[in-house]
């Protein structure tokens, strides 16, 4: 299975994974806002999220959002409102900081509110995956041109999807343990407020940019 085209294919996805975007700003806010184990689970939900991508493009449903533009607007729309929202719910938050009483976290990692906050994390990782369109596209396009005639497309495009997973997870659990490091720094300096509200306004960007980003 690993001959050239897949070393390729890891090559492709490596990069793209790499490339800041709306799932590095997703984790980056988890973090900030509810710790290490959040981030984490948010990475776990937007790398699950591939597999889904990988199996609608091996049934073809993939072409629906190539060939409708409709279809395809329509993801778009609710993929930048997700953004958008996650982006002011975040300034909401860190407006009111100040107000939120620090919480000891071995306490706090026993209480159902803060298990709440990791499910709640692992869905917003998994929506934003799947409500952005980019990744549908990219595996429509791109999967096939690895996978032969004889090869079985769903297992196969399921096989690439579980090497990009891998590469996914390890990349953003190094952003999650690097951003922890730098959270209790934060959080001594006194500007992990700010840093929130900044995180919470390029998610909105991130969100407008998707809305009148052109259909490539």
């Amino acid at each position: 299975m690993f001959d050239a085209k897949v070393l390729t294919f890891i090559v492709a996805v490596t990069l793209l994974t790499i490339s800041p975007g709306s799932d590095t700003m997703l984790v980056f806010r988890s973090v900030l806002t509810r710790g290490q184990t959040a981030g984490l689970l948010t990475t776990l939900g937007i790398c699950t999220g591939l597999f889904v991508h990988a199996a609608v493009s091996a049934l073809g449903l993939s072409v629906i959002l190539v060939r409708s533009a409709f279809a395809y607007e329509i993801l778009k729309v609710l993929g930048a409102c997700y953004l958008i929202g996650l982006g002011v719910w975040t300034i909401i938050q860190a407006r009111h900081q100040p107000d939120r009483p620090e919480v000891d976290h071995k306490t706090a990692q026993s209480t159902a509110l803060v298990k709440r906050g990791w499910r709640q994390s692992f869905i917003e990782g998994v929506l934003n995956n799947l409500l952005n369109p980019k990744p549908a596209i990219f595996y429509l396009a791109f999967l096939p041109q690895f996978i032969r005639p004889t090869d079985p497309v769903l297992m196969k495009s399921l096989a690439l999807a579980g090497i990009h997973f891998v590469i996914g997870i390890l990349w953003l659990a190094l952003l999650v343990i690097l951003i922890g490091k730098i959270g209790g720094w934060l959080t001594r300096s006194g500007v992990r407020q700010k840093l929130e509200m900044t995180t919470g306004a390029i998610l909105i960007g991130l969100g407008f940019r998707l809305v009148f980003e052109r259909r490539g």
